[in-house]
Parts: structure tokens; sequence; C-alpha cells
């Protein structure tokens, strides 16, 4: 996984996860990333300091306070945690692929029963789903479709 730090086109600046660098131009290219405060598919990187580790003869460094940034082994081990709870909640939601705005709108409207789902949706189906009301989130982690799987 790497972190970019990015800016939408009105100046908002957020952090975003990807697989590799390839997978966030190709993510970005395909409209697919969007400032979380305004939607805006305007995005760049935004300059960000790299983490540079210390070097071997120096002396360890101070455990880190609550009000410190954690270390990158607690971050991969948070972040482990999030993507195993996230597979947990999955497996009682079934993969209704690019057909979940049909699918919640239906459901939030009387018209189809009420079951757990995840799938695709566009920002503008987002939006449009999130302005009728209709309760949605977005899943903090990629998943693969079922037919893509080996």
């Amino acid at each position: 996984m790497i972190v970019f730090d990015l800016r939408c086109g009105t100046g908002h600046v957020f952090e975003a996860w990807f697989g590799s660098s390839a997978a966030y131009e190709e993510q970005r290219a395909g409209g697919l990333v969007a400032c979380p405060l305004c939607g805006s598919a305007e995005i760049e990187k935004a300059v960000m300091a790299p983490n540079v580790g210390a070097k071997g003869n120096q002396r360890a460094a101070v455990p880190a306070k609550a009000d410190e940034t954690p270390s990158p082994a607690a971050i991969k081990a948070a972040l482990a945690a999030m993507a195993a709870a996230q597979a947990k909640a999955l497996e009682k939601s079934q993969w209704v692929g690019t057909a979940f705005a049909d699918k919640a709108r239906a459901m939030h409207l009387g018209d189809a029963p009420e079951t757990p789902i995840h799938g695709q949706a566009s920002l503008a189906e987002a939006k449009a789903l999130a302005e009728e009301g209709v309760p949605i989130a977005p899943l903090p982690f990629p998943v693969v479709p079922p037919e893509t799987r080996n």
C-alpha cells in the first residue's frame, strides 16, 4: 500500500491509500478518485514530506505519545484490522456489482426486501442516492468482484 496526499481543484488536501502508484493513476484517470469534502474529481498529488527512517547508528526514538503520529507498524496493524473487519462485514452481504444504485434505491422505497448489499456506484449515482436519503457508505478498502477472483 502507498499513501498519497491529494488536493482537489478547490484546494482541499486529503490522504488516500492505493495499492501502487499505477493503481492511483488508473483510478484517477477513470474518475474514481474524488475529494471526500466536496466531491470534486479534479484531483492532483499534493506536496508531501517523505517518511525517511533514522540512520542505523542513532539511538532509538522515544515511544510516541497519544498526540504524536503512530509508528508505521501501528498503522499497518490498524489497516489490517480494518480490512479484516470489512471482510467479516461483507461475508453476510451480497455482491450486486453495478446494479448497486438501483437495488439500494428499490430497498429504500420498499420495492424490494431490505438485505445487506455491496457493489459499485459512480460518484453521480452515490450523490443522487445520498440526496434521496438512501443510507449508503463507501467501503474503506477496494472489493474484488467475485467474477474476477481466481
